[in-house]
């Protein structure tokens, strides 16, 4: 296993350089960080069934992924590999929000199986990708992002683009050996070299190679590709050799019992290969070669990006200095320097969370967006028809007032009625409430990531971050019970002259009414004698 002990070096190097980069702390665990270095990604592209999910499991060291006509890949899933030498070589850790539960391959097999069933009966929309994260003693540290066949018809290029378009995740380009002679007209071949026409981050592979150990036309063309006399879209690419996962595995079963470890499952492939393949060079035959291939292209791509990176990082470390020669060097070395330092950074997110709530670009909007919009529409969705019934109605007037038919109005029925709708309007206030504060939220996360000066400080960023939502989350109790005292407020206060106001309006309108009528009989009148 010494190709998979190199990657996990070289992927460790990487994650820890990325980390100083993105300012994180390299001293915590990958899973802990904000993103992961997209070096250490790798797409797999091919059509359905050409062995792209056995291809993956065969770098995982496990049969987690479905394969077959039945495990067919209907949505991207994307597998998160962490390596612990620590663990036995069938073990696999499951970890769900940063606990681990070990798992059994076949049970995670048929729990992925059922999802992408699932995925597949919604029919022709883009399905939602699938998450795992697993940690083996067997398995690189990559990232393995198995897309489903790029010939489905759900599958366009834009779903492929936002996966493998990265700048730096490595294509890997899937082709089944019986497809060989034929690779130059590959899809998945076409689209790698549009995404990367260097060939620096691609690399191909020939599956199933045992399925056409009596087809010396695809033989001869499988041989081509390993020594790069294939055709002249595929000749500047690494091209591996692999079988079936079933043959290594049966033939290590019975020969040395069902206790086989990857490296033996590994040396019977390449041995069979060596069979199949005469003359073939061992460097590319196997899932070692494969992992070795990766390794190469991955420091390949870093050389490429690497003059890239260090300008990037030699502007970033220019700005800090000018920070450092603004504010002052012994200030940094004090705690008063570093308490001024504190309330700049302070000022300088209180500015910017201002900038997100009255400018266009920020999230302000929607706050105006929830009362504008959102809490009328609640409002007018209030069951007022129901309210104000003719028999709600008189039941709540004979309930208030009584039965004496005498009373000249009835107003504590009014009363009743009014108090009733304005405690209807409790529940929209309350939900809008909620609505501006998962809005001020997320604004507060985004000021803290547009304000230049807290980039600089991860761990007093979050410390901002927390401390503006615990004061949100305040504010949005003080809001409840303030929408609940308003409504009580007007409920407890109905003046005498709203009454008034009303009876004056229907005396008036009944008035109006008259003099129209009035005038429509005087016309008539006058018209008759004309006659």
């Amino acid at each position: 296993m010494e190709a998979i002990e190199e990657l996990s070096e070289l992927a460790d190097a990487t994650r820890q350089a990325s980390a100083l980069l993105a300012d994180d702390d390299p001293s915590e665990q990958p899973a802990q960080r904000r993103g992961g270095s997209s070096f250490l990604t790798v797409v797999a592209l091919g059509n359905i069934g050409a062995g792209k999910s056995a291809v993956l499991n065969g770098l995982i060291g496990h049969p987690v992924l479905p394969t077959g006509e039945n495990g067919a890949t209907r949505a991207p899933i994307c597998v998160d590999l962490q390596r612990d030498a620590s663990l036995s070589s069938k073990s696999i850790m499951l970890q769900i929000d940063s606990k681990s539960q070990q798992v059994s391959a076949s049970s995670l097999r048929h729990s992925l199986q059922d999802r992408l069933t699932k995925a597949g009966s919604f029919g022709k929309g883009r399905s939602e990708e699938i998450n795992v994260k697993l940690c083996t003693s067997t398995a690189p540290p990559l990232k393995l992002i198995d897309l489903p066949g790029i010939d489905q018809r759900s599958m366009d290029e834009s779903m492929i683009g936002n996966y493998a378009a990265r700048n730096d995740a490595i294509l890997l380009v899937i082709v089944p050996a019986l497809q060989a002679p034929d690779v130059a007209s590959s899809r998945a071949l076409r689209i790698a070299r549009e995404l990367d026409s260097e060939g620096s981050r691609t690399i191909g592979v020939v599956s199933k190679v045992d399925q056409v150990a009596e087809d010396q036309r695809a033989l001869l063309a499988v041989q081509a590709l390993l020594v790069n006399q294939g055709p002249r879209t595929a000749a500047d690419i690494q091209w591996i050799a692999t079988i079936g996962n079933s043959v290594p595995i049966a033939s290590v079963q019975s020969g040395v019992g069902s206790e086989s470890s990857p490296e033996t499952i590994w040396k019977v492939e390449v041995e069979s290969l060596k069979s199949i393949l005469l003359g073939s060079p061992q460097s590319k035959l196997g899932r070692e070669a494969l992992v070795d291939s990766l390794a190469k292209q991955i420091r390949t791509r870093i050389k490429v990006r690497l003059p890239n990176l260090l300008n990037g990082l030699q502007g970033k470390s220019q700005i800090i200095q000018e920070e450092l020669a603004k504010l002052g060097e012994q200030m940094v070395q004090s705690s008063e320097g570093t308490r001024v330092i504190a309330l700049g950074l302070c000022r300088e997110f209180e500015d910017k969370f201002l900038q997100h709530i009255t400018g266009v670009e920020g999230g302000g909007w929607k706050v105006v967006a929830s009362f504008e919009g959102k809490f009328p529409t609640r409002i007018k969705q209030l069951p007022l028809d129901k309210h104000f019934d003719m028999k709600n109605v008189k039941r709540i007037v004979l309930e208030a007032d009584g039965y004496q038919p005498y009373l000249i109005s009835p107003e504590k029925g009014l009363r009743s009625l009014i108090k009733g709708l304005l405690e209807l309007a409790k529940e929209p206030s309350i939900l809008l409430v909620d609505e501006v504060h998962r809005v001020l939220l997320d604004i507060v996360s985004a000021t803290a990531n547009a304000t230049p000066g807290l980039g600089r400080y991860p761990l007093f960023k979050r410390e901002v971050i927390a401390i503006g939502s615990a004061a949100l989350d305040g504010f949005k109790d003080e809001a409840k019970k303030m929408v609940i005292a308003l409504v009580d407020m007007e409920r407890a206060f109905v003046p005498p002259q709203h009454f008034i106001r009303l009876l004056q309006r229907r005396m008036e309108r009944q008035r109006h009414e008259d003099e129209l009528k009035s005038r429509s009989t005087k016309k008539v009148s006058d018209a008759e004698p004309s006659k």
